[in-house]
């Protein structure tokens, strides 16, 4: 298992759009941690871009605190599982806890800023929540 996760700043990025390196973790079929490394030029971010990116870096599991649908549903469909509603500061914590199954995930699939591309505004109060334009 191969998981990826988007960092912003050092700290663990809670919208996968905002990622500008993304911190990847090889597991063992023991849960074991076998090697990290954080790719610090991840693509030029645009509609599908990123998805399609880790699909080529070999990720099977991206941890988000959220993403537009767009991405998860290509993330999906290229077989890559998708845990969205995380929180927390520390990438590596972030891993650990998925691995040994103590991370909390809401499955909230967006969160209100301005980086993703689901057609919501969130520069705005308001209902909250994407809608498919």
């Amino acid at each position: 298992m191969k998981i990826a996760i988007p960092v912003q700043q050092g700290r663990f990025s809670e919208h996968f759009g905002g990622a500008e390196v993304f911190a990847f973790y090889t597991v063992d079929e023991n849960s074991r941690a076998i090697g990290e490394c954080r790719l610090d030029a991840p693509p030029e971010h645009g509609r599908g871009v990123f998805p399609m990116w880790l699909r080529q870096q070999g990720a099977t599991v991206v941890l988000a605190g959220g993403m537009g649908p767009r991405a998860a549903g290509i993330l999906a469909q290229n077989g890559i599982e998708v845990v969205t509603g995380i929180r927390g500061e520390d990438p590596d914590a972030v891993a650990r806890g998925y691995v040994d199954g103590t991370l909390e995930a809401s499955g909230e699939v967006c969160h209100r800023d301005n980086y993703h591309d689901c057609g919501h505004d969130h520069g705005t109060q308001g209902s909250g929540g994407c809608r498919n334009s």
